[in-house]
């Protein structure tokens, strides 16, 4: 078959060749995932090498940093949900980050700035389970920043509520 003068094998060569390319011109590839693990999270900025695209990861990769678990009522749900996730103290020092402020982007554009030092202060999670189940984009998944609201009563309040960001998908380090 032909088309616009050209084989369809040789436009399929080029057109794969022309990808390989553009993914290359965009810095490093990402790291290999198993067969269907979504990378859900990309840290970029001022972290570690200066890694061009950032550092991404899926939900093992996080839960091989580590899982944390805060127990807390929140504004948002009835009760006392237990929340499982990784320590965004521990997902900085993975990654090296050098900034004092985390821009925590979620999937519908919303962001909220973050002080680095709440991150060792006050110990909040990025939160991927609520339960004992996987948060998913319904249950404000995949990540959630949660507080210790109940361990630390001072962070019951607007500033610190606008900072727990639900379906994060990046944070940028500055």
């Amino acid at each position: 078959m032909r088309f616009l003068g050209h084989s369809t094998g040789a436009l399929t060569r080029w057109f794969a060749g022309f990808m390989l390319l553009l993914a290359l011109s965009m810095g490093a590839p990402p790291p290999a995932r198993a067969a269907g693990e979504p990378v859900i999270l990309t840290v970029t900025g001022l972290i570690g090498d200066g890694r061009a695209g950032g550092v991404d990861f899926t939900r093992a990769d996080l839960e091989a940093l580590g899982v944390t678990t805060i127990e807390t009522a929140t504004p948002w749900h009835e009760g006392r949900p237990k929340f499982e996730g990784v320590l965004l103290s521990r997902l900085l020092a993975k990654v090296g980050a050098n900034g004092k402020t985390l821009k925590v982007s979620a999937l519908n554009d919303y962001a909220a700035e973050l002080p680095v030092e709440d991150a060792g202060q006050y110990g909040p999670i990025l939160a991927f389970r609520q339960n004992g189940e996987a948060l998913t984009i319904r249950s404000k998944g995949p990540l959630f920043v949660i507080y210790p609201f109940d361990r630390i009563p001072e962070l019951r309040n607007e500033a610190i509520y606008t900072r727990s960001v639900w379906q994060v998908r990046r944070i940028e380090v500055k």
